[in-house]
Formats: C-alpha cells, structure tokens, sequence
C-alpha cells in the first residue's frame, strides 16, 4: 500500500457522519503512521474503536487510536469523561500485548465518571420505561450533567485528597437524595469511593497534564496533530437526533473546546462515512430496513457495539443527513468504510430526500416529529456481485462500485479520497 497522505498542518480532525460506528478507529491508525500527536476530545468510555493490525483485534474505548504506533502521543483531553478504572485497565490490555501505554497524557481538566454516576445513569434510563433512549448506562451523561451544574469532580482533584473528599461528600449529599427519595435505590457510602479513587493518584501521576498546553506546543513545533471524535454527528448533543443523542459534541466544533486549541489550529476535516448507515439504541431512523437485508447489513458487517456487544439497526446510506454531517462539521474530505459490504446485492439504495406530512425535505428536518414520520426517497443504483475485499487501487473495483462512490461525492459536495474495503490497515484505497 502507498504511503498514506497527511496534511499539512496545522491539524486534521477525524470525525464520524453518521450515528457513530462508521469505523473511524482504522482511519485515525491509518493516518497515526504519519502523526506526532493523536487526541481524543470528547466522550467516555460508552465509544469503542476496534483497530486490526494483522491477525490482531483491539479494542480501545478511551485511548486514542493513535496508541498503536510508538511515535504517537496519544491525548485525552479536557473535553472527555473518564472512568479511571477502566482507563487504568485499557492500559494494561495493551502493555500485556506488546503496546506501550505510557506515552498516553490524560487532560487534569477531564472530568471523572464516578460510582454514583453509573448508578444514576442505570435507573434513570429504566424509569424512561418505553421512551428510553439506549444510553450505555457507564455514567457518561450524569458525569457531563455535573459538569455543566460545576459539581464535577475533575482528574486534578484526584491529588488533593482533602480536596476530594469535600467535593465527593457535597456529591453524595445531593445524589443519595436522587438515589433513595426519587429512584428508591440505596444510597452510596463515600468511605470507600474515596479509599479506591484515591489509589488512582499515583497509578495516573505520570500521565496528568496540561493537555491543551501540550497540544499547542506540538502545532507550533509543526508537528502533525490529529483529533479523534467518538460516536457521530448525528449524536451530537447540540446537532443530532435530540434527545436520542450522547452527552458531547462529535463534531468539529467539539473538537476545537475538547482539546482546548483554537480554529486556526485546524485546516482540515475528514468525515468517516459508512457506505451504508447504523445506529444503535432508541431514535428516528429514516433508512432502516427491518428486513433481510438489514439483516444480511449486521451478519456480513459485523454490526455489533465494540463497547456494549449491542446489535446496531442498519439500513441504506442517507445521502440528506450526510450533507448535513459535512455542513455542521465543515468537512473537506471523505473516507468511505465498509464498502465491501455491499458486495453481492443486486441493487443498492441511496436516500436523497426525504417525504413526510404534507412536504418534502431535501435538508436535513430539525422536527423530530417529521424525522419519526418521514419515508426516504431513492434513487437507485446498480450492485456488483465481485468480492471487492482484495482490492488496493481504485481502478481494481467493478465499475458499479467506482460509479457508487462517485455518487456519493456527488451528494456530500466533497471528495472520497479514502475507500476502505476490509478492517486491516492494507484493505485501504487511496483516490486522487
């Protein structure tokens, strides 16, 4: 495979176009190879990134991708919610299969998920009865709540016990009160939240900094910066299908508060897009297909949460929400995932707008209503049946499949200069 572009700096943002799962973690370590920096600027430990390197899976639900390669820094910046423990456990995972971890820096200005967080997130989505959302129920929208209340307990915290203490018991004050008088739920003791958090200070000393200083000394060094969102735009808790949405913002603009640089530090956006499209958990979904060929979507696309094992609905790749993904975001460039998926169907579908009530919509709707009552409208495409798996050049695929990824240019108004057909780095084409 040809060496991978990069380019010129000051930074690209990576990001996911649709509901998340568009395979963002294989570009984010494809474009490592040529990184200085790699950061992660929002979400928790609820977005999972599966990377293959050979015969090797790993998944990696904080960390940045960029782990993979040891000229890497990897960063976990101030825009993310982090569950120390399971931080401290990925990191072992990976130095127990060959992958040094300490150059991983985690922000001091990150906030932590706590116990009272991950059991309020539990009963709060079960008391939603049939309006549940599909949180993954590890504390990550609790934790963005205190956050925004200014209750949240911060990695900082962590090394001044005193500190911690008082900011953990004017918590429990507050969350036992939700815990026993509204869910009628036992409370929590702080004794030993506070005896286990407190371990963490010396096992996460070496990895506290200033993040936001580090990242900016690297982009005025001219080193290469990439940042990593989780999840995608259309979870964006700002953007996407509100209330079916995460706590953060995925998209570019979060990119920018969640690492703490500037606009000018970015000069170029990529968009990960899934050539067709899935989400998981509850909310509008205009393309789902609740047939045999959504089925046959999930068993050849492996179409399982890396996180929660969860089966994700899939359906035909909506062209209305990806022009709204690369408008939000200002995305310059596509990289096109799992194309290899759709080999063997006959005809493929492409929604490029959309009819509800009594209109039609060719932007994306902001009503929730019209996008829970609305059909998609196709256009339809030729399908190939060739095993595409094995190509590496553009000009290796069949014709069908050259002319599907034109057609989505066509309808994001950016080019696809990415094409993944496979999960390992070398099932990878390069367009002009």
């Amino acid at each position: 495979m040809e060496r991978l572009p990069l380019h010129p700096m000051p930074g690209t943002i990576i990001l996911g176009a649709q509901w998340g799962d568009e395979g963002k973690g294989k570009i984010t370590d494809l474009l490592a190879e040529r990184a200085d920096v790699v950061v992660r600027y929002q979400g928790g430990n609820n977005a999972g990134h599966t990377i293959v390197v050979g015969d090797e899976k790993f998944a990696l639900s904080l960390i940045p991708s960029g782990v993979m390669y040891d000229t890497v820094t990897p960063v976990i910046g101030n825009g993310c919610v982090v569950d120390p423990a399971v931080l401290l456990e990925e990191m072992a995972m990976l130095s127990s299969r060959g992958i040094e971890p300490g150059r991983v820096q985690l922000s001091a200005n990150a906030h932590l998920i706590m116990p009272y967080h991950r059991k309020l997130d539990a009963v709060m989505e079960r008391y939603l009865g049939k309006q549940q959302i599909g949180t993954t129920k590890r504390g990550i929208g609790p934790a963005y709540m205190d956050k925004f209340t200014r209750q949240g307990i911060r990695v900082q915290d962590l090394f001044d016990p005193k500190i911690f203490r008082q900011k953990l018991d004017d918590a429990l004050k507050d969350k036992n009160k939700l815990l026993t008088k509204v869910y009628n739920t036992l409370p929590l003791d702080g004794a030993p939240i506070a005896e286990e958090y407190l371990t963490f200070a010396d096992r996460l000393y070496d990895h506290v900094t200033d993040t936001s200083l580090l990242v900016a000394n690297a982009i005025t060094d001219g080193q290469n910066v990439l940042f990593e969102g989780a999840q995608g735009t259309l979870l964006d808790i700002d953007h996407g299908t509100y209330p079916f949405v995460t706590s953060s913002n995925p998209t570019a603009g979060g990119a920018l508060v969640g690492a703490g640089v500037g606009p000018s530090s970015i000069n170029n956006v990529i968009g990960v897009v899934k050539a067709y499209i899935s989400r998981v958990g509850g909310g509008p979904f205009p393309t789902e297909l609740d047939d045999e060929v959504g089925e046959r979507m999930v068993e050849v696309g492996g179409e399982f949460g890396t996180v929660t094992g969860r089966r994700r609905r899939c359906g035909w790749l909506d062209g209305v929400a990806l022009r709204y993904a690369v408008r939000v975001s200002g995305i310059t460039e596509i990289a096109l995932t799992k194309l290899d998926v759709l080999s063997g169907f006959d005809r493929l579908k492409v929604a490029v707008a959309y009819d509800s009530l009594e209109a039609r919509y060719t932007d994306f709707p902001r009503q929730q209503r019209v996008l829970f009552n609305c059909h998609p409208v196709y256009e339809e495409l030729e399908g190939w049946s060739e095993d595409i798996s094995g190509a590496r050049e553009h000009d290796d695929l069949p014709k069908a499949a050259q002319r599907y990824i034109e057609f989505v240019e066509e309808l994001a108004g950016v080019p696809v200069t990415m094409v993944s057909v496979g999960p390992q780095r070398t099932a990878t084409l390069l367009r002009s």
